[in-house]
């Protein structure tokens, strides 16, 4: 059985920085998320793939003890093609072809309904839905949502948001979902449908947490070399999350550890193209940077 299910997409992606470019390299939010993930736990994937996706893919996926059973094959990948320019907090899209992801719909295997942790990545809110109707009694479920669905299906998405305990935004997406300008207020705004936690991700400049009665402050990680953040907040809430599976711990004090370990792995995400940098790094690296972490934060 798997500890973690984690819903979205698994995509190629085409990707251009400042300091190189990769043509139909491994992406998706569920691809970053589950292998982030599989540092703590053992996740489990629900998401479709065409039958142009390269096997080597899925085995190594599969070589980090990541759970397959919920990916379908059908149709074409998904495809994404994007570039950042000197300021990576922006990602601009050249193009993106949905193929089966178009018509994807989540059917969990059954052992996956009895999962206790949930990350819904950013797909339809009514996807989300759906999936949150399949899982029997989750612990404790996490969803992420962008700007596109803020935009077009915020009534569906506003029903996610109330059955969520965590709900993820970055900076950007909360000030619009909430119309302020002040990520304080937005949080507050939040908090009263339902979550225990709001945390918005700032991208370099690390995260904020908000509960009902208290606020933390994630620093970011100083890297001198940012090669590609393309899926560091899916890393970011992939290593959240199976923190939290592996000491089946959600208090507060757990849920701010989690948020370390996030940013930890998610600035090595940055480090490299797709999961080129994740694939070299260790438990040990990953323990190192969280030690970094708490020094940057005494006074």
């Amino acid at each position: 059985m798997v500890d973690v299910v984690i819903v979205g997409s698994v995509a190629l992606d085409t990707v251009k920085t400042p300091f190189g470019k990769v043509d139909d390299a491994l992406g998706g939010a569920a691809t970053f998320a589950s292998f982030a993930a599989s540092f703590f736990a053992k996740p489990g994937i629900v998401a479709v793939v065409g039958s142009d996706f390269p096997q080597q893919h899925l085995q190594l996926l599969k070589s980090r003890g990541i759970d397959l059973k919920g990916v379908c094959v059908e149709g074409l990948t998904f495809r994404w093609e994007g570039y950042y320019e000197y300021d990576m907090n922006e990602a601009k899209t050249i193009k993106t072809e949905l193929g089966s992801f178009a018509s994807f719909r989540p059917q969990l295997p059954e052992d996956y309904r009895e999962a206790e942790y949930v990350f819904l990545a950013n797909i339809d809110p009514e996807l989300q839905l759906n999936v949150l109707n399949q899982i029997k009694k989750p612990k404790l479920t996490v969803m992420d949502t962008m700007n596109y669905w803020i935009q077009n299906k915020r009534e569906k998405l506003m029903e996610v948001v109330k059955k969520a305990d965590v709900l993820l935004l970055n900076d950007s997406e909360a000030r619009q979902l909430f119309s302020t300008p002040n990520l304080v207020r937005a949080a507050n705004e939040a908090l009263k449908l339902g979550p225990k936690y709001v945390i918005i991700k700032k991208g370099e400049h690390g995260a904020l947490m908000f509960s009902g009665s208290t606020h933390f402050n994630a620093p970011g990680y100083p890297l001198e070399n940012v090669r590609d953040p393309t899926g560091s907040g899916d890393s970011f809430a992939g290593a959240f999350i199976g923190y939290i599976a592996k000491t089946k711990d959600a208090s507060e004090r757990s849920i701010r550890k989690a948020i370390i370990y996030g940013s930890s792995v998610a600035s090595f995400n940055a480090e490299d193209f797709s999961l080129d940098r994740l694939k070299q790094i260790t438990a040990p690296d990953i323990e190192g940077r969280y030690r970094e972490f708490g020094s940057m934060r005494e006074f």
